[in-house]
């Protein structure tokens, strides 16, 4: 039977998603490449032995619009012959383009197939697609959801309320996110899977090396509206940009082909593919169905979570993480042992495949055997994946 194995796992510094950030000059497509480019060299291989490069985007628009994918591959020296698509669901939408690469791997469409993301939220503020979007739903869709949908940052506080997590434990959670990305960083535990610096930016930016936790404590409500409050008086307004992800400007590239293949063209596998899955959940909510996924992605494999030895759960706020934990009983010392997107940065498009050549490298730095991630996204969905790594 055909697997999927990744051989090669890479992902540039990111840059605060702001004007002023490092990477606010980079243009996306430029971005990318850097990426593309380096999980080619990672491996030796000649770029014309790709079949398909698949990237995912958050904002398809503006510099960012019509395929960047494809332009950002021409861009890496990618021959003209290698075809590129770019999808979109939203935050996972390169975890998704990873899960369809290993797709095409598995079913014999391709023999290697590169994954991407990338997001520039300096220069292409989140939100931008729905600046000409009056109407996102539709009547149909009212008619089923008549309250409508909040924005995230709500969603975040309405589940914050709803497993009666306190200020302080979002605060806590997003000081140690810091801590474990500051001694990452430290110990050069993220040298293997970052690319050369672009723009002279050789770490992430976001990183508070001095995680000042009084700063971080006395943070304002980052979402407060009068008339929320008075729809929804059971939030407490504890989701602060200081336990909230960071928006970040970043890229991120996997190579994944078949274990055949890979010892045919004398490539390490570094992990397989083991398992991935979708599912859908509470559109209202919206992030929360990282909880199915995970009992999804784990029912799949007859794996228990404490079989799994490193998790990813994206740090979109610090709500999902400690609501994810509370419902599956994870244990959090084994939970982005290396800091997440409060500490990192959340460069959208990218991080689904960020998040696996941090999982992918920290699996084997360890000796360890199993890692699964998983992600929210708007529209109440969540992609999960285990990988097993190879030694």
């Amino acid at each position: 039977m055909r697997d999927a194995v990744i051989v090669a796992a890479v992902r540039t510094p990111i840059g605060r998603g702001k004007p002023g950030g490092a990477l606010e000059f980079v243009h996306p497509v430029d971005l990318m490449a850097h990426s593309l480019r380096t999980v080619v060299d990672r491996t030796g291989l000649d770029p014309r032995l790709v079949d398909e490069v698949i990237g995912g985007v958050v904002s398809q628009v503006g510099e960012q619009a019509t395929n960047v994918t494809r332009r950002a591959a021409l861009a890496a020296g990618y021959p003209e012959s290698v075809p590129a698509t770019t999808v979109d669901r939203q935050c996972s939408a390169s975890q998704q383009a990873l899960r369809f690469a290993a797709h095409a791997v598995i079913a014999g469409d391709c023999e290697i197939a590169v994954a991407s993301g990338v997001e520039s939220v300096s220069r292409i503020p989140m939100g931008t697609s729905l600046l000409d979007a009056d109407n996102l739903t539709g009547a149909a869709f009212l008619e089923r959801y008549p309250q409508g949908v909040p924005w995230q940052g709500i969603s975040a506080e309405l589940i914050t309320a709803r497993w009666n997590l306190s200020r302080a434990q979002l605060d806590d959670y997003a000081l140690e996110s810091h801590a474990r990305a500051v001694e990452a960083t430290k110990n050069g535990l993220f040298d293997t899977e970052l690319t050369a610096p672009v723009e002279d930016l050789a770490v992430d930016e976001g990183i508070r090396f001095d995680n000042n936790a009084a700063a971080v404590r006395t943070l304002p409500a980052a979402f407060h509206n009068d008339a929320i409050a008075r729809r929804f008086p059971e939030i407490r307004w504890h989701i602060t940009a200081g336990n909230s992800s960071q928006l970040g400007d970043g890229s991120a590239a996997v190579m994944v082909t078949t274990t055949e293949n890979a010892r045919r063209l004398g490539l390490t596998p570094l992990a397989r593919i083991h398992s991935h899955i979708a599912v859908g959940d509470d559109p209202f909510l919206m992030l929360t169905a990282v909880v199915p996924a995970t009992a999804k992605v784990l029912g799949q494999t007859g794996l228990r979570l404490s079989d799994i030895d490193l998790i990813e759960v994206n740090e979109a706020y610090s709500s999902i993480v400690l609501a994810w934990a509370r419902e599956t009983g994870a244990d959090l010392t084994r939970v982005n042992v290396h800091g997440g997107a409060i500490a990192l940065g959340h460069p959208l498009g990218a991080s689904g495949v960020r998040i696996t050549a941090t999982l992918v490298h920290a699996l084997r730095a360890r000796g360890a055997r199993y890692g699964l991630q998983t992600m929210c996204e708007s529209g109440g969905q969540a992609n999960a994946m285990i990988i097993e790594a190879l030694y």
